[in-house]
């Protein structure tokens, strides 16, 4: 390609300034992984009130009064610092009907959907496309509109009929559980065509779904691990889609996401009591006292000490945990967990740390630097998932020396070595993978690493080979990148 790649970006949340999973996270590192190697990326984005008063020196570049499906909206470029990096380029959508309200990007302050999230993100998607398409009114045109989740599916959709030019478009699966669904008044409601309305299109049994939309009319799909992109194929991590996935299996690519090595590095961490690094692990116990105390638990050097940062949810294994825990207390070891969720699961969560005050601590909500010091203070991460596309947690963990038990699944699979004599030997021994995702299964693997805890010259081990992975981002920015220019051959330089 003679002039510089450009990526038309388009997601519904960004870290620091939305953010409820992965997908925040993977928004704000991957675009400046991608203009580190020469990459024209911009990010676009709903205007919500945190990410209008987020964003710099912000300038009306278009109007989009004319788009008779969806209420009145302007686009706005400004600039958006993330990771410490230089400024990326954002486009935000001003439509105040749509964005300007409390609550989340997805729900209102209830935990209940936004009733109008159709138009919502019909409106991301179509601004998305017509910014893809000749009709833009930019004179910066993307050669691929990389999409990410339900959010952002219809972007192929708008686009498949589309007689001008058109940006090639990638379709990024952070979690396939998640589809976009909407009764099949939605088409009309939307602009869609009607004849799209079939199983060749954006029709799911019977109604509109924007991540089949976006599945079926993508020149390419990618997800968040190798391992993840088999699962999707089949049931039950297919979630009704595995058919359509592994029809198109020869445009589907898994690609590990990276993690912010700036924002995660225990040598410079600002929320930590102590920074340390692999040559000078022993201070990671001033974390762990640290924790303990500020946890309200015992302050022991010796009792393993585990932690979980999730969401609480029946995919996450909160439920395994909690079944789980009093076993794990009685080691003996101690527990603390960060995260909100199932209702039910928090008051259970809740009242386990009551009966057990010195040994399980628990903190229902996000807390961002209290996440960085359990991911630093405690021995050992648990993320007993029952599927996982990717996960950050893990690498984190890795990167904190604080060796991870987990699942055998999705991108958890892809990033823990199992530690067992043959890997000890080989230095690759990273964590501690549960085959088979049970009350037994989970103990057991637990037992495990508790035993290579107790051996003080194999933990280190294990610690130093997880701190010396490289998880950036470089090379997954790279890997889309060659995509990009595959797709890119037939747009506009």
């Amino acid at each position: 390609m003679r002039s510089r790649l450009r990526v038309l970006f388009i997601t519904s949340e960004v870290y620091p300034l939305c953010k409820t999973g992965g997908l925040g996270d993977v928004s704000a590192a991957l675009p400046v992984a991608l203009r580190a190697l020469r990459t024209d990326a911009r990010l676009l984005l709903p205007g919500y009130p945190q990410v209008l008063a987020g964003v710099k020196y912000q300038s009306k570049v278009a109007d989009f009064s004319h788009l008779t499906q969806f209420p009145p909206s302007t686009l706005l470029s400004a600039r958006l610092s993330l990771g410490g990096s230089a400024a990326v380029p954002v486009f935000v959508i001003d439509c105040p009907g749509l964005f300007q309200r409390t609550g989340g990007p997805y729900m209102d302050e209830f935990g209940r959907d936004w009733p109008d999230n159709v138009l919502r993100f019909g409106l991301l998607s179509k601004i998305g496309a017509i910014l893809s398409s000749d009709d833009s009114p930019l004179a910066w045109r993307p050669h691929v509109a990389h999409c990410n989740d339900w959010q952002s599916g219809l972007v192929p959709a708008y686009l498949h009929d589309y007689p001008g030019w058109k940006a090639a478009v990638l379709m990024t699966v952070h979690n396939l559980a998640y589809q976009g669904i909407f009764p099949p008044g939605s088409v009309a409601q939307l602009g869609l065509p009607q004849r799209s309305f079939n199983i060749d299109g954006v029709e799911y049994y019977g109604n509109l779904s924007f991540l089949k939309a976006g599945l079926y009319y993508a020149d390419h799909i990618t997800t968040v691990s190798p391992n993840y992109a088999q699962e999707i194929q089949t049931e039950p991590l297919g979630f009704g889609l595995q058919g359509l996935l592994a029809a198109r299996c020869d445009r589907l690519t898994g690609i590990v996401n990276g993690i912010d090595t700036c924002e995660w590095d225990a040598v410079t961490d600002i929320h930590l009591v102590k920074n340390y690094s692999s040559r000078s692990l022993a201070d990671k116990a001033i974390n762990k006292a640290a924790l303990q105390r500020q946890m309200g638990l015992a302050v022991d050097a010796e009792l393993p000490l585990f932690g979980a940062v999730s969401r609480l949810n029946y995919q996450k294994g909160t439920d395994l945990l909690i079944q789980l825990a009093p076993q794990l207390l009685g080691i003996p070891a101690q527990l603390v967990v960060l995260g909100s969720g199932d209702a039910a699961l928090e008051h259970q969560l809740s009242v386990l740390a009551s009966n057990y005050p010195d040994a399980m601590a628990v903190r229902i909500g996000f807390d961002e630097a209290l996440s960085h010091r359990v991911e630093a203070g405690v021995d050992c991460f648990l993320m007993p998932s029952r599927f996982e596309p990717c996960g950050l947690n893990q690498m984190y963990s890795q990167r904190y020396g604080t060796p991870p038990v987990v699942h055998a699944t999705g991108g958890l699979k892809d990033t823990v070595i199992d530690c067992v004599p043959a890997t000890l030997a080989d230095g690759s021994a990273s964590g501690f993978v549960c085959a088979s995702l049970s009350s037994g299964g989970l103990m057991h693997t637990i037992s495990r690493a508790v035993l290579a805890y107790r051996n003080k010259r194999t933990w280190l081990r294990i610690q130093q080979n997880g701190m010396m992975k490289d998880f950036s981002w470089r090379a997954s920015a790279q890997a889309y990148r060659e995509i990009y220019l595959e797709l890119s051959e037939n747009t506009v330089n």
